[in-house]
């Protein structure tokens, strides 16, 4: 590795790091950095870009760099989202790709649990996270002590975990699933009961589409648990035709008043195979803005829960986090290798 980039190496605030690259707003950065702002023009005011552009082009040189590659949730702001990753998509899509990467370095744009996942598939590559503030409600809803007293209080059930938990949860379960794969997985197994973890309401409406029975935890998400039905009632009333479709981590009685719902991935599907002329998408809010941006004819009715967890990840930290490779994610080989099988369980199926 070169002199210049060593010196990437020491311990700097993301202004420090423009300084050090000599990266600052120009007519000429605005010029070479169009063809991003374009992607996101319906979403980001033009007057943000020169805010913006700088970090961004930072990011994309350094990257190439350290031959690190960014990974991207949906629920990403649109200029992380669009502008600075290589991987993009919900837990289940960056799962199956974490394992396919190539890079040296993995950044994780996303929550905590997601990052250990990506070195969960990736042990012998370094995984950078900008934030520790970056967790999740459901994942600390629940320890690996908790799953080991419902093992002992149901013996022989088996255990699906969602994603959206701890390596020590996985460690203790059977398999994973996501909000995609959910009932498939739960149907893969032979037993009458099957315990189902964290996510309350995602168990109950899994429980409606399956003969198991499912012993669940009481865990929620945040975002979604703050939808109500009422609220979608009133949406109804004031967008006239607009057709709602919500992710399964709401309650069953705000699916119960949607036109469509399924995971991340399925429903940004749904709006690309309909094209409904207006949609309300029951999710979290930066989620609308980027499917937004991919399908320019429909016109997005937005409730607007924003993550707090996810908004822990900016450009600036991103910057931070990959010049001074901060925020290292690391998992005990016993605790590593029994939560991979968990992953893999899912991945393989």
């Amino acid at each position: 590795m070169d002199k210049e980039l060593n010196s990437y190496f020491t311990s700097k605030t993301a202004n420090q790091v423009l300084d050090e690259m000599n990266i600052s707003w120009s007519s000429d950065l605005g010029s070479s950095s169009r063809h991003l702002y374009q992607k996101v023009s319906r979403v980001v005011p033009e007057i943000e870009w020169p805010f913006f552009a700088p970090y961004i082009e930072a990011i994309n040189i350094l990257k190439k760099e350290m031959k690190a590659a960014i990974l991207a949730h949906n629920y990403q702001t649109p200029e992380i989202f669009h502008c600075i990753s290589d991987v993009r998509g919900d837990s289940l899509q960056l799962a199956k790709e974490a394992s396919k990467v190539e890079s040296e370095i993995i950044l994780q744009c996303g929550v905590h649990f997601m990052a250990e996942t990506s070195k969960l598939l990736n042990m012998n590559k370094m995984v950078l996270i900008p934030s520790l503030r970056a967790g999740c409600s459901l994942a600390s809803s629940i320890t690996g002590k908790d799953v080991r007293q419902l093992k002992e209080d149901n013996p022989g059930i088996p255990v699906v975990t969602y994603v959206n938990t701890s390596a020590e949860v996985k460690a203790e379960s059977d398999i994973c699933c996501t909000s995609s794969n959910a009932v498939d997985i739960v149907n893969s197994f032979d037993s009458e009961k099957v315990i189902f973890i964290p996510d309350e309401y995602l168990a109950l409406n899994v429980a409606k589409e399956t003969k198991k029975e499912i012993i669940l935890w009481k865990g929620r998400c945040e975002v979604h648990e703050e939808f109500t039905p009422e609220e979608i009632r009133e949406f109804r009333i004031n967008e006239p035709g607009v057709q709602v479709i919500a992710h399964p981590e709401c309650s069953p009685s705000v699916i119960a008043e949607s036109d469509y719902s399924g995971s991340t991935s399925a429903m940004i599907n749904w709006v690309r195979k309909n094209q409904p002329e207006k949609v309300l998408m029951v999710t979290e809010c930066s989620m609308s803005d980027n499917v937004s941006i991919e399908n320019p004819n429909v016109d997005f009715v937005r409730p607007c829960n924003l993550c707090p967890h996810m908004k822990q990840i900016t450009l600036e930290n991103i910057l931070e986090s990959l010049w001074n490779k901060q925020y290292e994610i690391n998992i005990d080989k016993d605790t590593a290798e029994r939560a991979l099988q968990s992953v893999n369980n899912m991945i393989k199926l």
